[in-house]
């Protein structure tokens, strides 16, 4: 389970018995659902050269999904479509003024109009290791499209926003080596924890700037081992530096409980298993929640604290919170057998494949995780 240095990927779909054929279709039906659709489609395009990915549930244009939609473009050889979410994002997204200068607007209106002068880190994170990815695959052009450029300068603003001014403004905690929630706030997401990433960024970045990205990656190994519930597995939608769940209510709601955001956190260990195979805690952590959830495939359709107590809510993405549990299955060696850990993991890897993609306003971040899930699954989420 370490890509980066073999070159392999799993097949999970295949270890559970499904045909390449089969494999094939599902991805190809999928992707053409989420981008060619003319009833479902989450992907639009714009003019000539550029193009958006809508949160059909806020009818708004998020970072989250378009440099969601970028790393799906690279992973699938869709350099058109890359390029077009790439120039809408930098076009309209991208912020060269004021103390956010450097960094993307997290909310846009389908027009353009910035709906946020603030950004959230997940998009920068994401939007980076997408471009490092295009450069590898495709090669650096020119302007705005000398990918490797873009995503160093954006890595860069990310760690040194600020720096000189008595207020930093950076998205990683300076001392800790932690991602925030946003620049200034003094807690963190858990799913916004990427080290597979950073492991690249470590490699991929400004030099002077690499040593604080394998620091970083250490960091959040080993702050998602503290912070995903030592029973159940299951970590917080915001969180404090310790790991707890934020008990603090924000203006916009509550979030210490394993809701939304978190589904996500259990697919990145995944993927982080796959690609560095480093544990330090973390990898036992999806096993657990599957364990959790057990075989009542009812359980996930509850929100719950992160030890497990049921709150009187219910889930708004269960096809995300499908997906994900099944991608952490990358945490789970191969084995046979009805009391092997992999027969736990099979069973969500066989639900999920067996879930038809969402419908409906609410379609948007649940089919992202979906088409996530189908290529990690598939052994085609890869280090480009």
């Amino acid at each position: 389970m370490r890509s980066f240095e073999t070159g392999e990927y799993r097949n999970i779909f295949k270890e559970t018995g499904k045909s390449d054929d089969e494999i094939a279709k599902k991805i190809k039906d999928a992707v053409f659902t989420f981008f060619y659709d003319e009833n479902e489609r989450i992907y639009h395009p714009v003019g000539d050269d550029m193009g958006y990915l809508v949160d059909t549930g806020n009818n708004d244009v998020r970072t989250e999904g378009m440099s969601y939609g970028m790393m799906m473009c690279v992973q699938l050889d869709m350099k058109e479509e890359f390029d077009r979410i790439w120039k809408w994002a930098k076009t309209y997204m991208f912020m060269d003024y004021g103390k956010n200068e450097g960094y993307f607007a997290w909310s846009c209106a389908l027009n353009g109009k910035k709906n946020a002068e603030g950004p959230a880190p997940d998009g920068e994170e994401f939007f980076a290791m997408a471009l490092f990815f295009a450069s590898h695959r495709w090669g650096d052009g020119e302007g705005i499209f000398e990918y490797s450029r873009e995503a160093k300068d954006i890595l860069r603003a990310c760690l040194h926003k600020g720096e000189n001014t008595r207020v930093g403004h950076a998205m990683w905690n300076r001392e800790n080596h932690l991602i925030l929630f946003t620049p200034g706030t003094p807690f963190t997401d858990p799913s916004y924890h990427l080290p597979h990433f950073y492991e690249l960024f470590a490699k991929w970045a400004y030099e002077e700037d690499r040593e604080f990205w394998a620091k970083a990656a250490d960091a959040s190994r080993d702050y998602l081992k503290t912070a995903c519930h030592e029973k159940t597995g299951l970590c917080a939608e915001y969180a404090n530096f310790d790991g707890s769940p934020l008990k603090k209510k924000l203006p916009w709601g509550y979030f210490g409980d394993f809701f939304s955001d978190a589904y996500r956190t259990a697919a990145n260990i995944g993927l982080d298993a796959e690609w560095f195979g480093v544990d330090k805690g973390q990898l036992a952590s999806p096993l657990r929640m599957m364990k959790f959830f057990g075989s009542d495939l009812e359980a996930v359709r509850c929100v719950y604290k992160v030890d497990g107590t049921p709150v009187e809510k219910c889930v708004l993405h269960p096809l995300g919170l499908i997906s994900t549990i099944a991608q952490s299955a990358l945490c789970i060696p191969f084995g046979q057998g009805e009391d092997s850990d992999f027969s736990i993991a099979r069973r969500y890897v066989e639900w999920f494949w067996n879930e038809p993609m969402r419908k409906g306003e609410r379609r948007y971040y649940d089919n992202c995780l979906y088409i996530f899930a189908l290529l990690a699954l598939s052994g085609n989420y890869r280090i480009w």
